[in-house]
């Protein structure tokens, strides 16, 4: 019979494969702006807000914050790191304000990490009381970045169609969520289980939407073949 410990490291190993492919999901968008040698519309808020999130999940996974959760660490800095690539190629790429735009933001979240591994390792001693305050934080950041997918759902609903709403990516998204969730309930750990919770609906909400509006994104879209927006840029 499988332990409990081997049926947590094949699960987690399973959500940082599938992350992996969640985090490397822009490759497409930042392989087109090289192309272009120009940052055109492209956001780096989701990006920006990426960054804060990994080095909060990153720090949570450190021995001194929270014990035997090597994988979390592993599959966030991994996505920091790519993150941070696609944040150096807009800023090769963007104007100006844009570049200090991302300077600014990141010397903000590098400061509030600072401050928040200060207060935890000086404040607190356990590893209960330290994993409580970091992984409040990063349940925190976590709900800031599933509010970006709200603005896609909404667009599907109100133009119903899904033609901004990649299939693959929603159902990537879900399925990222149900394998935390279930690493979260073999060692119980309730700030992995909230933050992925919430990935999961996000998730099986889209994948709703997409079952109701399939249909008519067809129809939609031969009446609509002037939109020069991509779905994996948007």
């Amino acid at each position: 019979m499988v332990s409990t410990e081997v049926a947590r490291t094949i699960v987690g190993t399973i959500g940082n494969v599938i992350s992996f492919f969640l985090f490397a999901s822009p490759i497409p968008t930042i392989v087109n702006m090289y192309k272009k040698k120009a940052a055109e519309e492209f956001k780096p808020d989701p990006y920006i807000a990426t960054v804060m999130n990994c080095m909060l999940w990153v720090f949570y996974g450190l021995p001194i914050v929270h014990p035997d959760s090597t994988l979390v660490v592993a599959i966030n800095s991994i996505g920091l790191a790519m993150e941070l690539i696609y944040l150096s190629f807009f800023f090769i790429y963007a104007k100006r304000s844009g570049r200090l735009k991302v300077i600014g933001w990141l010397c903000i979240e590098i400061m509030l990490l600072g401050v928040v591994a200060s207060c935890t390792l000086l404040l607190r001693k356990t590893h209960a009381q330290r994993s409580a305050i970091v992984g409040i934080l990063c349940v925190i950041f976590g709900v800031l970045m599933y509010a970006s997918p709200l603005t896609i759902m909404w667009k599907v609903i109100k133009t119903k169609s899904v033609k901004y709403m990649p299939f693959n990516l929603s159902l990537a998204n879900f399925l990222n969520g149900i394998i935390w969730v279930t690493y979260a309930l073999i060692r119980f750990d309730l700030y992995i289980l909230i933050g992925n919770g919430l990935g999961a609906l996000s998730g099986a909400i889209q994948l709703i939407l997409y079952a109701c509006y399939f249909s008519s994104t067809s129809k939609k879209d031969d009446d609509d073949d002037d939109d020069d927006v991509k779905p994996s840029e948007l």
